[in-house]
């Protein structure tokens, strides 16, 4: 097939098409673990949501009729689309929301919170360990290949709602509650075994203190809450790498899933 030929067959269709497909794909670069990091430049992430507009606007065109292309019609589509990839997105970044949760819930307890940095990660401020959780499950979610299982989750959603679907409101409200209801819950499950370290090493020294009047707590117990805080964090993570992968297949199905033609 020559350049000639190539072009003319790349209609009118293909474009409206494939800037609708790009309206659902860039809600990634905002909201999805990895797709939006800030150690990413905004250059090469929009080089990436091009070249998978690029990738997935066949099959998404393959499955649907045509596109309306008057102003009205077009605009409500792209709407649409913007709002679909807002509601894919969200249910997949609540997962790592929950994990910077649990580092802020761990900095706070064990004591890290007084010298906060910047997450490179997510260029928001937070403390040391709030840093650990966040690259463990970045690195969590590209040792199980979690960007292909998100690239084919959305590509997927097509099949649940075409570019000319329309997506049911209150599916997607439901979803986005359930997903921003679930953070809390599963920060503290995260870092349930720090925390309950924490306490009791809190209830010890508050003893100690009873018996010995002089000793000065905060100089003997601040140390030992970071040790004691680093050693329960070392041997939870590998179950929280676990409970990483096992939410984010669960992550894609639920987005999936919320995402029914009204």
């Amino acid at each position: 097939m020559n350049l000639d030929s190539l072009v003319a067959g790349f209609g009118e269709q293909q474009v409206a098409g494939f800037i609708l497909v790009l309206a659902r794909i860039s809600p990634l670069f905002l909201l999805a673990p990895l797709f939006s990091s800030k150690m990413v430049p905004v250059r090469a992430r929009s080089v990436v949501a091009v070249a998978l507009a690029v990738g997935i606007a066949p099959i998404a065109l393959h499955a649907d009729g045509r596109i309306p292309i008057d102003a009205f019609g077009y605009s409500a589509l792209l709407l649409k689309e913007v709002m679909v990839g807002l509601g894919f997105s969200f249910s997949l970044g609540a997962l790592f929301a929950a994990l910077s949760a649990a580092g802020s819930f761990a900095d706070s307890f064990v004591g890290f919170s007084f010298g906060s940095l910047i997450d490179p990660i997510t260029g928001n401020q937070g403390g040391v360990l709030n840093q650990v959780y966040a690259m463990f499950g970045l690195l969590i979610f590209v040792v199980i290949n979690g960007d292909s299982w998100v690239i084919e989750g959305l590509s997927r959603s097509y099949d649940a709602i075409p570019l000319t679907g329309a997506p049911s409101i209150g599916s997607l409200a439901q979803g986005a509650s359930t997903a921003f209801s679930g953070i809390f819950a599963s920060a503290v499950e995260i870092v349930a075994p720090v925390l309950l370290a924490m306490l009791l090493t809190d209830a010890a020294f508050g003893l100690v203190s009873r018996v010995m009047p002089s000793l000065n707590v905060f100089a003997v117990g601040f140390p030992a809450k970071v040790t004691v805080g680093l050693i329960v964090l070392a041997a939870s993570l590998p179950f929280v790498g676990t409970w990483a992968g096992d939410q984010l297949q669960g992550s894609v199905a639920s987005a999936l899933g919320m995402l029914k033609a009204g």
